[in-house]
């Protein structure tokens, strides 16, 4: 057993934060919580690793990025999705079909994604099996756990990155097959989207995520011109959810990313079946797919959790990704005269740690009996400030400045992996 200690910071709660400016968390020997100390007592009953005046935070989940998108970072911002799709990300993506390729980028990936505090995620591989594998494999070594998925599309895809229905199925029961050997990241079904699946895929993908119980992630009315062409594929539903519906797709626990134009009718669907919206705020805007009303989701009882959309986002850390959360939902506040309030740093730091949390049976905060996934930031180097600062001030200030330089351990399902 041992103690880790420092200036504790956990949020529990939506909204709320609870920091402990000489407070400490009591590991076993497998990393699990035993205990959370307001104040870690003088006579400590085991080995104290002592921190000093850095911060203890709860590490960042990121629950929808494209691994295969981490080359093209920054690109064809100025483009609209289906346009963007096209011209970058189809092309880059096609790259990943040389295993010496996907090896090199998605250990990159892996390990930068530690650097910046992000210990979990549910992620998109691409259509190739041997390269999601590799994904997987880096991902493990590197100390994330999560869920990847190989992405399935059989139609409306350039030539030099599609797949026949048979080849589809086929390949994803060889994927499948070959992902007994990982321990942390776990295979998660991966329609790209309605457009590029076939209905008889969507059909296939349905039976065996029932069959095998396995979860889904795919994206959801993200953009105007998208949810038409769900409309012309599927003549008999009104909604782009219901294309998912009626293919067994639409389940608990299944993420759908984007959800910018969801409708009360869609809300509702999503809230009464248990799918999560995962918000990714810096790709709505790059590329001008809209603003997502969060708050709505919130206030109409939709669970919520954050993701950097790589590479249609353009920025991998997480914490930059809460900063862009506050500032769209600040931009829809202001457009709605403040008919929705703008989410808070507190209730934005909530949805990239604790709700994701919940999602893969991990703790509210840093509750006992779970694994510790947390960081270690030294906040040191920034601006010195005028006065003494509270705990909360702090943190908050680590949330808008912090780089990979002030990341100074992070502590994945327990064990310690940077």
């Amino acid at each position: 057993m041992k103690i880790i200690k420092g200036r504790l910071i956990q949020a529990p709660k939506l909204g709320e934060i609870l920091a402990y400016p000489n407070g400490g968390i009591l590991l076993d020997e497998d990393g699990a919580i035993l205990k959370v100390y307001e104040t870690v007592p003088r006579e400590a009953p085991c080995e104290v690793v002592d921190y000093g005046d850095r911060l203890i935070m709860q590490s960042f989940a990121d629950m929808h990025l494209h691994g295969p998108q981490y080359p093209m970072l920054g690109m064809g911002m100025d483009l609209p999705l289906i346009e963007w799709l096209k011209t970058y990300a189809f092309k880059t993506e096609s790259r990943f079909s040389d295993p010496e390729y996907a090896r090199g980028v998605y250990r990159k990936l892996a390990h930068k994604l530690i650097a910046n505090g992000t210990t979990r995620i549910a992620m998109f591989g691409s259509l190739h099996v041997d390269a999601t594998l590799i994904l997987m494999e880096e991902l493990e070594k590197a100390g994330l756990t999560g869920y990847v998925g190989k992405v399935n599309m059989d139609r409306n895809n350039e030539p030099y990155l599609t797949e026949t229905t048979e080849e589809s199925e086929r390949e994803t029961l060889r994927w499948l097959d070959g992902c007994g050997r990982f321990r942390y990241i776990r295979p998660i079904l991966t329609p790209r989207f309605t457009p590029s699946c076939t209905n008889g895929l969507m059909a296939f993908l349905g039976k065996l995520s029932a069959e095998r119980r396995l979860p889904v992630q795919s994206h959801l009315s993200e953009n105007e011109n998208e949810m038409a062409w769900v409309h012309e594929l599927h003549p008999d539903t009104t909604h782009y959810y219901q294309s998912y519906q009626k293919y067994g797709l639409w389940k608990k626990r299944a993420l759908m990313a984007h959800c910018v134009h969801s409708d009360e009718t869609e809300r509702k669907a999503m809230k009464d079946a248990g799918v999560y919206l995962v918000h990714c705020a810096d790709s709505n805007v790059n590329l001008a797919s809209g603003v997502c009303p969060v708050r709505t989701f919130l206030n109409e009882g939709v669970n919520v959790v954050l993701g950097s959309d790589i590479a249609g986002g353009a920025l991998l850390p997480m914490s930059q990704n809460i900063q862009e959360t506050i500032k769209i939902s600040k931009i829809h506040s202001i457009a709605t005269k403040g008919k929705d309030a703008f989410l808070s740093v507190n209730e934005a730091y909530y949805l990239a740690t604790t709700a994701a949390a919940l999602y893969f049976e991990g703790g509210a905060g840093f509750e006992e009996g779970k694994k510790l996934h947390a960081i270690v930031v030294d906040d040191g180097s920034f601006c010195p400030a005028t006065r003494p600062l509270s705990l909360q001030e702090r943190f908050e200030r680590a949330i808008y400045m912090m780089g990979e330089s002030n990341i100074v351990a992070v502590y994945s399902e327990g064990r310690k992996v940077l």
